[in-house]
C-alpha cells in the first residue's frame, strides 16, 4: 500500500462527521481496509500538506442486503479513519 491515491477513498460527510469537525477540528475519510494508522498519516500530509497529530481507524462490517428473493447479498466491508490535525491547521471540504 505505497500509492497515496489508494489510501483514501473519500471524505465522509456526515452529520457526525460535521460534528466531529465543528467541535475538535477531526475529519472522517473513508480508507482502504489494507492501510494502517502510518500510511493513512503519510496519504492525508501528502495529498492535502496539512500536519496529522493522530489518526483512528475504525473497522465496518457490510450489512446483508436482500431484494425480493430468498438468497441474501451483502454490502462492502469498510474501514473508516477519524484524523485530527495539528493545531491550526483547517480543511474546506465543502
Amino acid at each position: 500500500m505505497k500509492d497515496i491515491y489508494q489510501v483514501i477513498k473519500k471524505v465522509r460527510l456526515t452529520e457526525k462527521a460535521s460534528l466531529l469537525t465543528e467541535l475538535h477540528g477531526q475529519y472522517v475519510f473513508e480508507v482502504d481496509r489494507r492501510a494502517n494508522k502510518l500510511e493513512i498519516k503519510q496519504a492525508i500530509e501528502k495529498l492535502l500538506g496539512k500536519k496529522v497529530a493522530s489518526v483512528n481507524t475504525c473497522n465496518y462490517k457490510g450489512k446483508e442486503k436482500r431484494r425480493r428473493r430468498a438468497d441474501a447479498g451483502r454490502t462492502a466491508h469498510w474501514k473508516k479513519a477519524i484524523v485530527k490535525l495539528q493545531e491550526g491547521e483547517v480543511l474546506d471540504l465543502v
